[in-house]
């Protein structure tokens, strides 16, 4: 049998998955909204900090995808 300890800990760690999850797609959304600005700008320095927004916009696409990819399995299962 489930205690109510065992599922108030279940209800937080999923709340907590939840909430990574809206956090790091609205950064994702940022990162790819900057670059996209800063590339369509004619400095050399806006050029340079869009690619360096790639470096932090990679591993939040690859969060995005596993996200996607859980849910999709989850709505399936």
């Amino acid at each position: 049998m489930m205690t109510t300890i065992t599922i108030s800990a279940i209800a937080i760690s999923v709340s907590v998955v939840s909430s990574i999850g809206i956090l790091s797609s609205v950064l994702l959304i940022g990162f790819l909204a900057g670059q996209e600005i800063l590339q369509a700008s004619n400095g050399e320095k806006h050029k340079l900090l869009a690619k360096s927004l790639m470096i932090g916009a990679i591993p939040l696409l690859l969060s995005f995808i596993v996200i996607v990819v859980m849910k999709v399995l989850e709505i399936l299962a």
